[in-house]
Parts: C-alpha cells; structure tokens; sequence
C-alpha cells in the first residue's frame, strides 16, 4: 500500500532504488578570478586606502590588493603598532595616520576601505563621500536606525558608490542558489533557517590585547567616537540576511521576535552569547536564525531553504538541492478498519489514483554544486567594487541593500531588549 507523507520521507530516501533515484549529481561551478593583469595606464589604476586596520580590515586589504590594477597608498588607525604593521605588510612607502581626514584630503587616493568598529561607519562614510572618495564599507553598514537614511542620502547627493561588504551577494554559490530558487527547483519557499556556530574564544570575539596597548600608543578618545553605549553586534546576523535577501528578492522581514542570553562568555559582556530569532515576511515565508557562541559541535554557518517540493541548503562554497516532488495523491490510513471496509476503500481509492510510481514512491533527486577549491567571494566583492569605481555602474550591494540587511539584524537587538514583537516596514525602511 502507498502510504507516503512527509514525515515519512526520509525512511523512503533511506531505501532508494534505481527506479525512484532520478539524479545524484555533482556539478562543478566556474569562476573567473586571478586574472592576468590587463595593459593599463597610470590613470588608470585605482589608488585605495584602509581606515580601521584591524582584524577585518587587514583580512580586506589582503584580498583587495590582489585585484588587478589597484594600489594601496595609506592607512589610519587608532592604534600605533598597526601602523607599524601596516609598512610591514604592505611596505614602507605606505603612508600612515591616526586622523583619517588627513587621508581624505588627499587628492590622489580614489576610494577607501572602512573596516572600522560599527559606530564610526556613518561619520566615516558621509566623510569619505563628501570627500569625492567611492567607499567600501564593511557590514553591518549602521550602528543605529538613524545612520542608514543619512547614508544612502549621502551617496546620492554627492554621486559616490558606496559598496556594503557582506561578500555572499557577489558569490557564485550564492548566485546559483538564486538561479535555483527562482527556477522552482524547490518548489514554493515558505521558511528558510540560518545559523552560525563559533565555539571558540576567537569566535567569541575574546581577541588578544596588545602588551604595549595604552594612552600613547592608542588614540582612545578618537576611538570611542559616539560609542558611549555599545549594543550587541549585529554582524553575523547581517551575513544571513544578505544572503537570504539575494537569494530570495525580498526587501526584508515585516516583524520579529528574539530570544537569547548570556549562557558561557560571563566574563564582563553585556550582549547575549546566545540569540534566537524568527521572522515574517510578505513573500510568505518565514525565517529562523541562530547565533551560538557556546555551541559543542563544528564552527560553521549555513542555510537550508524549504520549499513544497524539496530543501536547498548552503554550507561553505556548496550549494545543495534535494528534490521530493509532492505526491500525486492525498494517501491514506485504513489501518485500524475491518479488512472489508479496508478494502473497499482500497479499490475506490486506486479507481481515482491509479499507480504511478512501481516503487511506490515519488521520485527524489539529489544535486550539489560546488565552487572550484580555492575560491572567494570576497575577491569577487572587491572585484565588484572596484569594476563599479571604474565604470560608475550601480554597485552589487549599495547602501539601500545594507541597510536593509543590518535593519532586519537590529530588530532582534529590540526585539530582545524589549521583550516583544517589533514591526519593521521593509519598503520604507522603517520600524512601524
């Protein structure tokens, strides 16, 4: 007898046979990076600097400079010793200051990098483009609610390309997952779950402090900017909802719901460890994220897509589809009927849903594609980037996309600290 539902599915893709198994397949995607280097003239190089030269901002720079016809000529910071650092990475004729003003002067530097702490984003990008200088600004590209608008207002008056780095939207597992999506090989989405797990102390953000850290050597005031309070840092929200916005189209979530707490890191943090959150969107799916930072298991990050027909799932540079058709016919339980009535049902049953499968089973379909060893998203996001400053074509990610993406990753910071549901109007970029 055919008895299948969903819950029963993965007993029958468990026991698959040559006749239900209609593809397992690994497809290779391509890419394109490292190219070889165009003839180009001096005018036509891109001269970039970096304003906040830590972790993220040295991570960008590393791959920045290895996209073709572009030169680093400066770097500020806070901090003395990755000044120092700076000239030795990049060399000594690399110009350094604590004052970024000083490089946004300069008349010969095209664009900059802004890898600062979330707080000085806005006034650090306004600057930069009212300065005549294009931006690439790490994610989450606001701080605050009211740092978005200012943002996208600025790139507008003064015609300067501002590219938000949540490097997922330029890559091609990302982009392929989109393709598939769109192509209903999932059939029609109705939730999507996202995670990522860090269960380290790096992952945790415990970071090394330098021994000779002081006064002196670190410009604290200039640091401190407009951070008198710090809320929780919304940045590996900002990674799940820029992929599931490319990915799907959407503007964003209408309202949100967050839970969490401090469970492990009690070592003076304020901002949970832990944090849960559930979202609504127009599009008619939901959305469910995590963020765990005690997790036991593997450090990773992912998302699984599910549709009526089947899950997709991102893990690493792969993108994964499980097909499960839905079945022709409704099933049945007659299990606990007389063999009679049991019967009966059976021959009415088979007269309005003859057998379509000789299994038994609804076919199911297995694909993964996978980026060639060795790929980055974000050399493509910088390659993006910087094909935009030469072109002044619109930009892959600008301030509108980030600031919708760290808009959606802000409601579960309120969502949390008020205890409730907070609505958010996507389109108008506003909470209701």
């Amino acid at each position: 007898m055919y008895e299948l539902n969903r819950r029963s599915f993965l007993k029958v893709a468990g026991t698959l046979t040559a006749e239900t198994l209609v593809a397992t397949k690994l497809h290779a995607l391509t890419a394109v990076q490292n190219e070889p280097t165009k003839p180009t003239g001096a005018n036509d190089q891109i001269r970039f600097a970096l304003i906040g030269a830590g972790i993220q901002g040295q991570a960008d720079t590393k791959v920045a400079v290895q996209v073709p016809d572009v030169k680093l000529v400066a770097v500020a910071d806070c901090y003395d010793g990755r000044l120092e650092h700076a000239k030795e990475l990049w060399g000594n004729d690399i110009f350094t200051t604590r004052d970024y003003n000083e490089i946004l002067a300069r008349k010969d530097i095209d664009a900059v990098i802004i890898a600062t702490p979330d707080h000085w984003h806005k006034r650090a990008a306004i600057d930069a483009m009212k300065a005549g200088k294009d931006v690439y600004c790490e994610k989450p590209m606001i701080h605050l609610y009211t740092d978005g608008p200012e943002m996208i207002e600025a790139a507008r008056s003064t015609n300067r390309i501002i590219q938000i780095g949540s490097q997922r939207v330029s890559s091609i597992v990302y982009a392929k997952a989109k393709e598939l999506l769109a192509s209903g090989a999932i059939g029609k989405l109705n939730m999507v779950t996202a995670r990522w797990d860090r269960n380290s102390a790096m992952g945790a953000w415990n970071y090394t402090v330098p021994l000779d850290a002081s006064t002196e050597t670190c410009d604290w005031p200039r640091f401190e900017g407009t951070a008198s309070k710090i809320p929780f840092n919304a940045d590996l929200f900002v990674h799940l909802f820029s992929g599931t916005h490319f990915i799907t189209g959407t503007n964003g979530p209408t309202r949100a719901m967050a839970t969490g707490g401090l469970r492990f890191w009690n070592d003076g943090r304020d901002v949970p460890d832990v944090m849960l959150g559930l979202f609504d969107y127009r599009e008619g799916f939901n959305l469910s994220l995590r963020v765990n930072f005690v997790d036991g298991g593997e450090e990773s990050e992912g998302l699984i897509f599910t549709g009526s027909e089947g899950t997709m799932e991102i893990a690493g540079n792969r993108v994964s589809v499980s097909r499960v058709p839905r079945p022709s016919e409704p099933g049945y339980t007659i299990g606990t009927f007389t063999e009679a009535m049991q019967k009966r049902i059976l021959t009415e049953y088979r007269e309005n849903y003859p057998v379509t499968h000789p299994s038994g089973a609804p076919a199911v379909g297995f694909e993964t594609y996978a980026a060639p060893a060795g790929y980055s998203d974000s050399y493509d996001h910088f390659k993006n980037f910087f094909a935009s400053v030469r072109s002044r074509q619109p930009i892959v990610e600008d301030a509108v996309f980030g600031f919708r993406a760290a808009g959606a990753a802000l409601l579960s910071n309120l969502s949390y600290e008020r205890g409730t549901v907070v609505n958010w109007d996507p389109n108008a970029m506003k909470l209701v």
